[in-house]
């Protein structure tokens, strides 16, 4: 789905900027950010089909910032990035409203996948959600 704006919100700068290099690559308009704080205000300002969160970062986390988008009636497609056991805080973002999660790390096919399938099934529940 070219021209999607994708933004990604990470504390790991190296992937920031390497999955924002990669998904431009593919079509999407992509931007990074490094802090919950600077995504939320990002979100504020400008429309965007899709934040992919990383659920642990210090500061304000992946929950949180999904906890704010909410809050404040943003409706991006939520898509977390998990690592190691972080699936019962993923399953919590589901809750919540996210999309999906995807594990750390990923490929950049798989995000693009689950991207697609997120505005694929806007206003739908994820299919996590569905086996619940």
């Amino acid at each position: 789905m070219d021209g999607l704006k994708v933004l990604i919100v990470d504390d790991e700068l190296v992937f920031c900027e390497n999955m924002t290099r990669l998904l431009n690559t593919r079509g999407y308009q992509t931007k990074a950010v490094n802090e919950g704080e600077e995504a939320i205000r990002v979100l504020e300002k400008e429309a965007y089909d899709v934040a992919v969160l990383d659920l642990k970062m210090p500061g304000m986390n992946g929950i949180d910032i999904l906890k704010k988008l909410n809050e404040l009636n943003i409706s991006s497609q939520v898509i977390m990035l998990t690592g190691h056991g972080g699936v019962d805080t993923a399953m919590e973002a589901i809750k919540l409203g996210a999309y999906d999660y995807i594990p750390k790390p990923c490929g950049v096919d798989e995000l693009c996948e689950m991207i697609n399938n997120s505005q694929n099934n806007k206003g739908k529940n994820s299919k996590k959600r569905k086996r619940d």
